[in-house]
Order: structure tokens, then sequence, then C-alpha cells
């Protein structure tokens, strides 16, 4: 049985104090115990939310990290290792952001997948489509390619210990989100993507919708058969907003 998770992106927001505001909020904060919950901060703040939410059943992650395990020259980035040492259990791979302003191709998330895994992480694969290639009917075509070159690379085994993310790249910040049925769709070619491959893995691999999720939309979203849960960006800023969300998930 697949565990619902509910994961929150905090993207490059906070300052100290605020993050000491989410962190008190998020402790307060009574979790449904069929739901696993996670929050990934900026690097920066990493070591005082693992020492925050010490205690409390949430786990941290990266929001992205280097593609390769052991420390080296790559001025500016963060090892993996380094992200499981500080108290990570999770991290971001290839997030639409990373893909698109940072031009982070199939070929480097393959690597950054590899050493997240080597370093004992739980890679959060994201995959998903812009406006134009979801126009030009190419949604399957383009998430296919983005999965398949993990499968590919490393073997469809790899996803026994790690986390899919469909994020249509048009519903992200932007208010739109895809219809509960437009990311079932999605969802399940996913998962019949791994099925083709090894349906016990496809079966106990959970796969996340992120898309401007809000306490108003989830339930209905997380209710679809292989949406696992969500992956959610503004919204996890607020830790009402996300109690909201997260209580969805468990009912």
């Amino acid at each position: 049985m697949r565990r619902t998770m509910v994961a929150g992106n905090w993207k490059m927001h906070g300052t100290g104090a605020s993050v000491a505001e989410l962190i008190k909020g998020l402790s307060n904060l009574a979790l449904p115990s069929e739901v696993e919950v996670a929050v990934f901060p900026p690097a920066l703040y990493i070591d005082r939310v693992v020492a925050g939410l010490q205690g409390q059943s949430i786990a941290v992650g990266g929001q992205n990290s280097a593609q390769q395990a052991e420390q080296g020259a790559l001025t500016g980035e963060v090892s993996p290792a380094q992200l499981a040492e500080a108290g990570c259990k999770l991290v971001l791979v290839g997030h639409s952001e990373r893909r698109q302003l940072f031009g982070e191709t199939d070929a480097l998330l393959v690597k950054k997948f590899a050493a997240a895994q080597a370093s004992g992480l739980v890679p959060v694969l994201c995959v998903g489509e812009t406006l134009e290639e979801r126009e030009a009917g190419k949604t399957l075509e383009v998430v296919g390619t983005q999965l398949g070159s993990v499968i590919d690379a490393l073997g469809v085994e790899v996803f026994a210990s790690a986390i899919i993310a469909y994020e249509p790249v048009w519903a992200i910040g932007t208010g739109l989100t895809a219809s509960p049925q437009q990311a079932q769709d999605v969802h399940a070619a996913i998962r019949a993507q791994l099925a083709a491959k090894n349906s016990e893995v496809a079966g106990n691999t959970r796969l996340l919708y992120g898309g401007s999720v809000k306490a108003a939309n989830a339930a209905e979203l997380f209710g679809m058969p292989d949406i696992d849960g969500g992956l959610i960006g503004g919204a996890s800023l607020n830790a009402d907003e996300f109690g909201a969300i997260i209580r969805a998930a468990g009912n």
C-alpha cells in the first residue's frame, strides 16, 4: 500500500525570522499518521529546520544537489552526501525551474539522481510539460522521455527507493491547475511506463502532483487512483494552509 505524501517546496523563500515562524507553525500541526510529510527549505536553512522539527514526524529534503556524491571542486554546489549529513532524507531532482532556468538536461539529472541514491537520499524526480507542449499534444511524449532517461540509464528498479512528481510547468505558480482527470491521465501513463518494465515497482512507486495545489482543490486531486499526494509550492509557506492540504490528503 502506497503511503500518501505531502511535500512542501519552499523554493528561494525565507529569512531567519520567517523560517522560525514557519517551523513554529509546522510544529503545532496535528499530522494524520497515514500521511508522510516533508519540507524542502533553502540550503542555508536546512540545519535550523532539521533542528527545529526534531521530534516531529516531518522529513527534511534538499531542493537540489550536485551530480557527484563525493566532495570536490564544484564551487557553489552542495553534494548529496553533505545534505544527508545535515539531516536530509530526500532531494528534488529535475524541478522544472532547474530544467528551464538553469538548463539542466536529462543526462545531467540522471547523474544527480544516481548520486543522491548513492548518498542514501530518496530522489524526488520532477517531470512535466510546458503549455506549448501540452497544446501541441506532446504531454505524454515529454514526460515519458524525462522519466525514460532515468529508466534507460539506471534501470526501473531504482524507483523502488524514489518518488516521482508530475508538475505541469504551466501550472506552477500561475494559479492554473490541471484538472483532477488531466493529472490522473498523466499519472496513469507514468505508472504504465514503470509497469512495462516492472509491475511491482510500478505498484509501489509514489506519484505526487504539483502545480498550484491548495486546500480548496487538494482533496479532489488526491482522490484520483494514481495520485499519491502532492508537491506543494507557495501554499507550503503558510503552516495553516499546508496543514489543511495535509488533512485533505489524510481524508
